[in-house]
């Protein structure tokens, strides 16, 4: 018998908020560019996101969960991300697993959760210090953070959804 392939997918929601606006570009660019989401305040999403790493799809996963978060004397609104992680591999004959859904939990916790939830991205965390804040690298980032702790070859897919109707895909080309 052939070896089976199979992904495994975990969905996680992390709470953030950000500014899109680049360095690069003029005040009145970045307006015209980012819009609302260039507020000099910030503005918020609760992202939810999955990592798959055996068949599953969630289509409605969204949350749309609204908090506050004080910073260094401003209010910035919070939004939920949900954050697809999806890994893919050999299911081994004797566990029948691709991975022990534990240690992926673990490794979403370490990469995703500790550096993201609750936290202002451009001010909190050290990456968006030069790059935008926009969703798609946010996957960028958290499929780097990902592919550190996972075993060579495995990560597969970053899926957040930033809206209901905002998803962004993330393969790590």
């Amino acid at each position: 018998m052939s070896e089976r392939i199979g992904f495994i997918t975990r969905v996680q929601s992390f709470s953030a908020c950000h500014r899109l606006h680049s360095k690069s570009l003029s005040d009145e660019e970045n307006k015209r560019i980012f819009g609302k989401c260039n507020n000099p305040n910030g503005h918020g999403h609760n992202y939810t996101g999955e990592l798959l790493y055996m068949i599953a799809c969630i289509s409605n996963a969204y949350v749309s969960c609204i908090s506050f978060m004080h910073t260094r004397e401003q209010v910035f609104v919070t939004y939920v991300f949900l954050v697809e992680v999806t890994v893919r591999g050999k299911i081994d004959r004797n566990t029948g697993m691709v991975m022990n859904l534990t240690d992926l939990k673990e490794y979403i916790e370490e990469a995703i959760m500790k550096p993201l939830d609750h936290k202002n991205l451009d001010l909190d965390v050290p990456y968006f210090a030069d790059v935008v804040s926009t969703t798609e690298n946010l996957s960028v980032f958290i499929w780097d953070s990902m592919v550190k702790l996972l075993p060579p070859g495995s990560l597969y897919e970053i899926k957040i959804y930033e809206t209901d109707k905002n998803i962004v895909v993330y393969r790590g080309e």
